[in-house]
């Protein structure tokens, strides 16, 4: 069940209606950047021959070059660890950022693999402050010709570079929420170098 809600989370926000290459805008409405950066990398991946083949690597390759460089994975990662955070070293940070990315990846590459020219996204009318520097996009995803739709939202914050997505909610399930409850189980239980132990082990 987990392993299909991650894997929604992913396909949605990496597939749209127009598959076109425009390099995305941080700068631009969220919106409009968050539009952008899922027809970039949905473009990618229906083009590579490798991914439709299975290539979970070149999966990853595609997740590091397109999707990282839009994301806040240290806030996400820091949101994630709650105040267990402040207690960790700068190294142990580090180490536990790296390990999330490579949980999330491990996660997420089966799925990527799977996308069709089918699966489409529809951004939905923005909700809010626009002038704010913490928002929610709204979309809705159809994986196949005849699915229901499933509600995404994504959570973004303005950056001196512009915006940046740190969050992710499918169906009401936050990622950070869902990963707050299991990061807290393991460092009560083994500490903060015990959750990276067992980030960095592969699932069986």
């Amino acid at each position: 069940m987990r392993f299909k809600i991650f894997a929604s989370i992913l396909i949605g926000f990496l597939t749209s209606a127009q598959a076109t290459a425009q390099q995305p805008d941080p700068m631009a409405a969220p919106t409009v950047f968050v539009q952008q950066v899922a027809d970039q990398v949905l473009n990618a991946l229906k083009k590579d021959g490798s991914v439709r083949s299975g290539d979970t690597a070149r999966v990853n390759e595609i997740v590091d070059e397109l999707i990282l460089p839009n994301v806040n994975l240290e806030k996400t990662t820091r949101l994630a660890a709650g105040r267990s955070w402040r207690d960790a070293t700068p190294e142990q940070q580090a180490a536990l950022v790296k390990a999330f990315r490579g949980t999330l990846g491990r996660t997420y590459s089966g799925a990527l693999t799977k996308i069709d020219d089918a699966t489409t996204m529809k951004v939905l009318p923005f909700r809010g402050d626009a002038e704010a520097n913490d928002v929610v996009v709204r979309s809705q995803v159809t994986q196949f010709s005849n699915s229901s739709p499933i509600q995404l939202d994504y959570r973004l914050e303005k950056t001196p570079k512009g915006w940046r997505i740190y969050d992710i909610n499918v169906e009401n399930i936050w990622l950070i929420e869902n990963y707050r409850n299991q990061f807290a189980q393991q460092i009560n239980q083994n500490g903060i170098d015990g959750l990276i132990q067992a980030l960095n082990k592969p699932k069986q």
